[in-house]
């Protein structure tokens, strides 16, 4: 025998649709009104005021904004190797694939959230077949008994249901909202990644650079050694010298051998490190030698203002704080109702050709009211922890904000002390040459030891590399101080004084 079966809530008419749309109009946002944590920008770096007399005064609070870390800032240092070395960071470092997988797991927590927004759909089909064996029944009469057969039975069931909670108190907005902003975060951390490893190719390629100039340098004066053990040699088998003076000068020349040796290793050590930072086993680079050429760029400097447009980490940093802000109506939002709109419907029969039949449908359709009325204070400690969390990320936010501006302070300081220092260790250098001339001379008329000779050709090698430590050090001040900047520095304009 066919079935009718066909339920339908009481409840739910035409008279509730003015209530849920006056629910859904007056649907309010459990989340306070972000604002970025307040922050006190200077007017100028300090830096800056030690060399400007004035600054400009049309300087604005600083949006985060996405940087581009494309910009071929590293182009300003003229050198095709270092550009084309920093150009494979993006392709192969693993620490930036890292990230670029963290920012897609942001972006499908991102999907996952707004699903919230649109009805789940489900169906099912079941088919089942029971039964039940003979049953014998005892009679009035004596002797007398009946037995029948149960058989077996089929049943069909096809069901469809929807569920779709309605969004009153913005609990799924402020998700996305919160997902959203964390996923901003995770592209900010890449961008603070890639720049991190562009700006430790370029530090390590001048730390290479370098060595390869001290070799230079040390195998210029280890003929100038060689001359002098030669020179003492003879006038030793010539009975002029002492043989301690020859001595000395064979000290000194493998003494100066062996600190050529050693650069060996370090530079080893620094050329691992680039193919570590671009994705290639040590095995696959070799960098040939050569002298440090690179040319030091004049770094425009923004106002700091625009440092918290620029910095990738203080963009992430910040994102992260309208992320917590989120959270908190999500946590707030437990404290009311929520309303789900369900429906179902479907069919049921024993046999699959009059399945679809109408007096085999059935449907229900209604909305449902959900609340917690005691829990334990769980609601409030969830709402207290998203509140500590907001307190915290914002603090993040300002110490990181704190540790660009003590940056760029830094590395602006370094760069002018450095020049200055540049500027009388060249002038150190030019009066060691003259004395290591003036020496030789006084040597070779007898009017002094080869102990003054020595202790004078060391003053003056050590200068030089004292002089070419400066300059590195300036070079890897100037990557360090674009990097402070947020790199892609070359689109901003310097600005003049008024």
């Amino acid at each position: 025998m066919k079935s009718f079966v066909q339920s339908r809530p009481r409840q739910f008419g035409f008279q509730t649709l003015p209530l849920i749309a006056l629910l859904l109009l007056c649907g309010c946002t459990t989340a306070p009104a972000y604002v970025r944590p307040a922050l006190e920008v200077p007017a100028a770096y300090k830096e800056a005021r030690a060399q400007q007399s004035a600054m400009p005064e049309n300087w604005k609070p600083g949006q985060p904004q996405d940087i581009d870390a494309s910009k071929a800032w590293w182009g300003s240092y003229n050198d095709p190797l270092l550009s084309d070395l920093i150009l494979q960071v993006s392709i192969s470092n693993q620490s930036l694939a890292e990230a670029q997988a963290r920012f897609r797991q942001a972006q499908a927590l991102v999907n996952t959230a707004r699903a919230g927004f649109y009805p789940g759909v489900g169906a099912n089909i079941v088919s089942t077949r029971s039964g039940a064996g003979q049953r014998t029944t005892q009679n009035l009469l004596p002797g007398a008994t009946t037995t029948s057969q149960a058989g077996s039975r089929t049943s069909n069931t096809l069901n469809l249901s929807a569920d779709w909670e309605i969004d009153l108190w913005g609990r799924i907005q402020r998700t996305v909202e919160s997902q959203e902003a964390q996923a901003q975060a995770s592209v900010a951390d890449l961008e603070a990644a890639r720049l991190s490893a562009q700006a430790e190719v370029a530090q390590n390629y001048f730390s290479l650079r370098s060595i390869d100039t001290q070799k230079q340098l040390l195998e210029r004066t280890l003929l100038d050694y060689e001359r002098s053990v030669t020179l003492t040699q003879n006038q030793y088998n010539a009975g002029i010298i002492a043989k301690s003076d020859l001595i000395l000068a064979q000290t000194q020349l493998k003494s100066t051998q062996a600190q050529a040796v050693d650069l060996d290793l370090r530079r080893a050590e620094l050329e691992h490190a680039i193919a570590l930072l671009i994705g290639k086993t040590p095995s696959e680079l070799s960098i040939p030698q050569a002298a440090l050429s690179a040319t030091i760029p004049v770094v425009p400097i923004m106002l700091p203002s625009e440092l918290l447009e620029r910095r990738p980490d203080v963009a992430a940093a910040e994102r992260r704080v309208a992320a917590a802000n989120a959270d908190i109506g999500v946590a707030r939002s437990a404290y009311f109702p929520r309303l789900l709109l369900s429906a179902s419907g479907g069919a049921q029969s024993s046999g699959l050709a009059n399945l679809l039949s109408l007096p085999n449908r059935f449907w229900s359709l209604g909305p449902a009211f959900a609340a917690t009325l005691l829990d334990g204070g769980r609601r409030r400690a969830e709402v207290e922890q998203t509140e500590a969390a907001y307190d915290a990320t914002a603090a993040a936010y300002r110490q990181t904000v704190l540790n660009g501006f003590r940056e760029v302070e830094d590395h602006l300081a370094a760069l002018r002390i450095l020049e200055k220092e540049a500027q009388v260790q060249q002038e150190a250098v030019v009066l060691t040459r003259r004395s290591v001339e003036l020496s030789n001379n006084q040597y070779k008329a007898g009017i002094v030891t080869y102990l003054n000779v020595i202790q004078i050709q060391e003053n003056a090698l050590n200068s030089e590399r004292l002089a070419l430590e400066i300059l590195t050090r300036r070079l890897m001040a100037s990557v360090l101080l674009i990097k402070a900047l947020g790199g892609g520095w070359a689109t901003l304009q310097p600005f003049s004084p008024p």
